[in-house]
């Protein structure tokens, strides 16, 4: 049996053909780098910038889907009020978000487009009805 073969297979590879074979890792790493890891790395700090300046009276959601009023802080948890006797101690992690005033006008305002949709559709099927009735 010869091993010149295997001798031959086992020679080193040229540098053109090295870097032929490691330039597409490379670019799925940089690619990885920008479209997963940064934007993700950039929402981390965002987040911890707003539990940070967390303050008494702020509107919040928890993880959970608590909404409620920052009653006191505390250092690694919060109270929220979320009715009138009712007060919840959370960690600062489970809050999800801070509501603005122009949250809450968007999605009163999502709100009410998704309600003018539902009248108008309404409002073909009331037409779509006379009309069929009409052909009867």
């Amino acid at each position: 049996m010869s091993f010149i073969p295997f001798l031959q297979a086992a020679a080193p590879a040229t540098s053109g053909s090295l870097l032929m074979s490691v330039l597409p890792f490379g670019l799925i790493i940089l690619i990885f780098y920008f479209f997963i890891i940064r934007p993700q790395n950039k929402k981390q700090k965002e987040t911890e910038k707003m539990i940070a300046a967390l303050k008494k009276g702020d509107k919040v959601v928890t993880i959970g889907g608590i909404y409620g009023v920052v009653s006191s802080t505390r250092e690694s948890t919060v109270i929220v009020k979320v009715d009138d006797g009712t007060k919840i101690e959370f960690a600062r992690t489970a809050i999800s978000s801070v509501i603005t005033d122009k949250s809450e006008k968007s999605a009163k305002a999502d709100t009410s487009k998704t309600e003018s949709v539902k009248a108008d559709e309404e409002k073909k099927e009331e037409s779509t009805q006379t009309n069929s009735e009409e052909n009867k």
